[in-house]
């Protein structure tokens, strides 16, 4: 009789001990350290400030960078993506498209974050 009340309150004790076990998992994630994670192009505000319309390919390639994309069917849209996560928070994105006339100066400027 002692021996099956000790089996069972053992059993009981190891269920209660693996099910706080497991509902506190969900919370261990935000304890453990996340590195901040940037992707892409780096956009800052100062050097988005910075161009405007009747700019070259090349006084925008100083400022910005390489574009991430170039479409290539020839349409002369340039696509700068920048995309970032820090720590455990939402990922955010932000993609910038700029075209460019036939005389490869600025003539469009999108800012989409998303």
């Amino acid at each position: 009789m002692c021996c099956k009340i000790l089996c069972r309150n053992r059993l009981i004790t190891t269920t209660l001990m693996l099910m706080i076990l497991v509902t506190g998992c969900s919370t261990v994630e935000k304890v453990v350290y996340q590195s901040d994670i940037n992707q892409g192009n780096y956009l800052s505000s100062t050097d988005l400030e910075k161009i405007h319309k009747g700019m070259t390919q090349q006084q925008v390639a100083y400022i910005l960078g390489t574009p991430m994309l170039q479409d290539p069917f020839g349409t002369k849209t340039w696509f700068y993506v920048s995309r970032q996560q820090l720590g455990h928070r939402e990922i955010t994105q932000r993609t910038l498209t700029l075209v460019f006339d036939a005389n490869n100066k600025l003539d469009d400027i999108k800012n989409i974050p998303i």
